[in-house]
Protein backbone atom coordinates (compact mmCIF):
# COMPACT_ATOMS: atom_id res chain seq x y z
CA UNK A 1 0.00 0.00 0.00
CA UNK A 2 1.51 3.21 -1.18
CA UNK A 3 -1.43 5.63 -0.95
CA UNK A 4 -1.32 7.52 2.80
CA UNK A 5 -4.71 6.70 4.94
CA UNK A 6 -7.26 9.36 5.97
CA UNK A 7 -9.76 8.82 9.25
CA UNK A 8 -12.54 10.49 10.55
CA UNK A 9 -15.04 9.17 13.39
CA UNK A 10 -17.96 11.16 14.46
CA UNK A 11 -21.36 10.37 15.87
CA UNK A 12 -24.43 9.11 13.63
CA UNK A 13 -25.09 8.57 10.11
CA UNK A 14 -25.95 12.63 8.89
CA UNK A 15 -22.36 13.55 9.89
CA UNK A 16 -20.50 10.84 8.28
CA UNK A 17 -21.82 11.64 5.54
CA UNK A 18 -21.56 15.09 5.60
CA UNK A 19 -17.53 14.20 6.70
CA UNK A 20 -17.39 12.08 3.73
CA UNK A 21 -18.86 14.65 1.09
CA UNK A 22 -16.88 17.37 2.31
CA UNK A 23 -13.31 15.06 2.43
CA UNK A 24 -14.28 14.02 -1.32
CA UNK A 25 -15.31 17.41 -2.87
CA UNK A 26 -12.04 19.24 -1.05
CA UNK A 27 -9.03 17.03 -2.78
CA UNK A 28 -8.42 13.95 -5.19
CA UNK A 29 -9.13 11.06 -2.50
CA UNK A 30 -11.15 8.19 -2.54
CA UNK A 31 -13.35 7.03 -0.38
CA UNK A 32 -12.35 3.50 0.77
CA UNK A 33 -15.74 2.63 3.30
CA UNK A 34 -17.03 3.30 6.56
CA UNK A 35 -17.74 0.91 9.51
CA UNK A 36 -20.23 1.74 12.20
CA UNK A 37 -17.59 0.94 15.36
CA UNK A 38 -20.26 0.72 17.88
CA UNK A 39 -23.39 2.58 19.78
CA UNK A 40 -23.87 5.26 16.99
CA UNK A 41 -19.94 5.63 16.33
CA UNK A 42 -19.13 5.66 12.52
CA UNK A 43 -15.58 6.43 11.22
CA UNK A 44 -15.02 6.95 7.32
CA UNK A 45 -11.63 6.31 5.36
CA UNK A 46 -10.26 7.84 1.95
CA UNK A 47 -7.17 6.97 0.26
CA UNK A 48 -4.70 9.16 -2.33
CA UNK A 49 -1.59 10.99 -1.81
CA UNK A 50 -0.47 12.20 1.35
CA UNK A 51 -1.45 15.99 0.34
CA UNK A 52 -4.86 14.94 -1.01
CA UNK A 53 -5.68 12.95 2.31
CA UNK A 54 -4.47 15.83 4.77
CA UNK A 55 -6.52 18.39 3.10
CA UNK A 56 -9.42 16.06 2.51
CA UNK A 57 -8.91 15.04 6.71
CA UNK A 58 -9.49 18.86 7.36
CA UNK A 59 -12.46 19.55 4.86
CA UNK A 60 -14.14 16.61 6.36
CA UNK A 61 -13.30 17.50 10.42
CA UNK A 62 -14.59 21.47 9.58
CA UNK A 63 -17.36 20.26 7.89
CA UNK A 64 -18.76 18.00 10.99
CA UNK A 65 -18.04 20.50 13.15
CA UNK A 66 -19.78 23.50 11.42
CA UNK A 67 -22.90 21.48 12.08
CA UNK A 68 -22.66 21.25 15.96
CA UNK A 69 -21.41 17.38 16.46
CA UNK A 70 -18.00 16.17 17.69
CA UNK A 71 -15.15 14.64 15.95
CA UNK A 72 -13.91 12.24 18.42
CA UNK A 73 -11.21 10.88 15.94
CA UNK A 74 -9.10 11.30 13.07
CA UNK A 75 -5.73 10.48 11.77
CA UNK A 76 -3.67 10.64 8.97
CA UNK A 77 -1.29 7.47 7.88
CA UNK A 78 0.96 8.62 5.46
CA UNK A 79 2.91 5.70 4.69
CA UNK A 80 0.72 2.41 6.33
CA UNK A 81 2.24 -0.83 6.38
CA UNK A 82 1.27 -3.41 3.86
CA UNK A 83 -0.50 -5.23 6.33
CA UNK A 84 -3.03 -2.25 6.93
CA UNK A 85 -4.65 -3.28 3.56
CA UNK A 86 -6.23 -6.51 5.96
CA UNK A 87 -7.90 -4.04 7.95
CA UNK A 88 -9.00 -1.50 5.18
CA UNK A 89 -10.46 -4.82 2.98
CA UNK A 90 -12.90 -5.32 6.16
CA UNK A 91 -14.13 -1.57 5.62
CA UNK A 92 -14.24 -1.45 1.68
CA UNK A 93 -17.42 -0.88 0.10
CA UNK A 94 -15.43 -3.61 -2.48
CA UNK A 95 -15.42 -6.35 0.49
Amino acid sequence: MSEALGFIETFGLVFVMEAADAMCKAADVELVGYENVASGYISVLVKGDVGAVNAAVEAGVEAVVSLGAEVYSHNVIPHPHQDIEKIIARYSFES
